[in-house]
This record gives structure tokens, sequence and C-alpha cells, in this order.
């Protein structure tokens, strides 16, 4: 899936997170923070368009990706508690 020239990869999950990387065209990765992670607003702004739910956790440089995960199962019954980080 593409719009504006983002692309957005199929989920893929583990026993706690579905995932997904999105890929930033370079005019729009241009504009994304060196050093810190996004808030939905913010990357509502830059243009990605996703459910809800989804987090930004990391960046794959040098590459424009922004990783995404969310609890799999998300905004449902079968939903997998999130261990807590220390």
């Amino acid at each position: 899936m593409a719009t504006n020239g983002i692309q957005y990869s199929e989920r893929y999950y583990d026993d706690v997170y579905e995932y997904r990387h999105v890929v930033l065209p370079q005019d729009i990765a241009k504009r994304l923070p060196k050093d810190k992670l996004l808030s939905e607003a913010e990357w509502r702004a830059l243009g990605v368009q996703q459910s809800r739910g989804w987090v930004h956790y990391a960046r794959h440089r040098p590459e424009p990706h922004m990783l995404f995960r969310r609890p799999k199962g998300y905004g449902t019954a079968q939903q997998v508690a999130v261990p807590m980080q220390q």
C-alpha cells in the first residue's frame, strides 16, 4: 500500500506485538527529528495513515524507515497483555 509516496509493510508478529514498518519518501523523511520518536499526532501530521494503537518505537537508519508496533490483538478481546519493562 502506498499513499503520497509513503509505503506501508504488511504486518508481522511475535508473541506480544504486531509490527509494521513505514518507508517515507525523502522529502518527508528529511523532516523527521533526529533525536526523538514521534507521537501519534506528529507522525499523522507527516501524512502517515494507520489505524489506532500504533506506536513509533524505532527508526531504521540510514533508510527512511519508521518502525511501529502495538499489542497483538489490539482493540479485540484477544489483546495480549504487554509485560512491564524495567
